[in-house]
């Protein structure tokens, strides 16, 4: 039985849900953009709270790896594993060439089409190790599952995953929960509707 955070593993961090519904671009109904601090331009400040914030969730957990995929995942997985002070790695996409044995998933990518290939070094993600996985959002769940199937395959648990953001109306939680693994996020989605971010609770 894993030991469980004294926060609820969801529950808002109001700084991030605040900018979220003050700033946010709904580009349609399924696309929102807050590039301007998350994951294009970043503030360095806010950025390591909001690490600060998922490492109180994760850290009951007991991760000894936190894991991402490059590009968008790296800088809030960077400021989880500094508040934990835990190694990070991160899945190279695009034409990856990493270190054999290499362990690698084809992501679907439905919002830029294609296909994309994640590979991480087996000299990284070893047999035993308790990984958290960090990225910024969790919308449709491929890349997050893609990433625990390699964690599997490298006979590693991953024992909680953590997002920046949860578009619920995405369902990407499911694929997750499928396999028991925890999620912990900072701000739930509900909806984007008529040009506005819909949290949820509103």
């Amino acid at each position: 039985m894993e030991s469980r955070s004294a926060i609820s593993l969801d529950a808002p961090f109001a700084p991030l849900v605040q900018r979220i519904v003050a700033e946010a671009t709904v580009v349609n109904d399924r696309i929102l953009k807050i590039d301007h601090f998350l994951n294009h331009r970043i503030e360095p400040a806010f950025m390591l709270a909001m690490g600060q914030a998922l490492a109180e969730r994760i850290q009951p957990f007991a991760p000894t790896l936190v894991l991402t995929a490059e590009a968008s995942g790296i800088a809030p997985a960077l400021a989880v594993s500094i508040a934990l002070n835990v190694p990070l790695v991160y899945a190279k996409k695009y034409a990856p060439v990493v270190e054999t044995p290499a362990l690698s998933r084809i992501v679907p990518s439905p919002t830029k089409g294609g296909e994309t290939k994640l590979a991480i070094s087996g000299r990284y993600l070893q047999a035993g190790m308790r990984v958290a996985l960090v990225d910024d959002f969790l919308a449709n769940g491929r890349t997050a599952l893609a990433l625990a199937e390699i964690v599997a395959d490298a006979g590693a648990t991953m024992v909680v995953a953590g997002f920046i953001v949860e578009k619920l109306f995405q369902h990407g939680r499911a694929a997750l929960a499928d396999l028991s693994i925890p999620i912990a996020t900072l701000a739930q989605v509900e909806r984007l509707e008529h040009g506005r971010v819909v949290m949820r609770g509103e």
